[in-house]
């Protein structure tokens, strides 16, 4: 654990407020889900809670399945990382922010398509994975983007992409069918 040095006070109604730059940079959202864990020493800990993190496993035999009907690079997303890669290298994307293109996806609760005739329009849309030095989209020729909403809240993204082909209308529709799927997984 890293200490901050803020020291908050709780409120008549058991509230604290987390801090405004610790809000940012962690991108805890207004109704973002926190889980609660207590520690040993008596700590309290938040922790923010995914729950498409939950169907890790899942996620990543829907990924392999798409991968191998597709041969096309898929991502699953949740609302901050990706939690399952297929048809690439995990190191290179496991685990990594989103960009703004999957952020834009999931707040206007679109499917997304875009292709590129060469790889100098490449990220002029905004990019799927963000790194500690801006944008990295990951060079895709053509990607789709389809939100995974669950009752009404965008709650993670699919990615279809591809390094050297198109992606088209049967990309959008098996990216918008399982969006769709695993929303459904999480009501249940």
């Amino acid at each position: 654990m890293k200490a901050t040095g803020i020291v908050r006070r709780i409120d008549d109604l058991g509230r604290v407020v987390i801090p405004k730059e610790i809000r940012r940079t962690m991108r805890i959202r207004e109704s973002d889900p926190l889980e609660i864990f207590v520690g040993s020493e008596g700590e309290i800990i938040l922790k923010k809670y995914s729950p498409i993190g939950e169907l890790g496993h899942f996620a990543t035999e829907c990924a392999e399945s798409v991968c191998e009907s597709t041969g096309k690079v898929v991502l699953i997303t949740d609302r901050d990382e990706v939690i399952a890669v297929s048809g690439a290298a995990k190191k290179n994307y496991l685990g990594r922010p989103i960009g703004s293109l999957v952020e834009k996806a999931m707040e206007s609760r679109r499917v997304l398509s875009n292709n590129y005739s060469d790889l100098s329009g490449v990220g002029k849309y905004g990019a799927i994975i963000a790194d500690d030095t801006g944008e990295f989209s990951g060079r895709f020729s053509g990607e789709v983007i389809a939100p995974i909403v669950s009752q009404g809240d965008p709650i993670g993204s699919i990615i279809i992409c591809s390094q050297d082909a198109k992606v088209g209308d049967a990309e959008n529709k098996i990216a918008e069918t399982l969006a769709k799927f695993i929303a459904k997984q999480m009501v249940h």
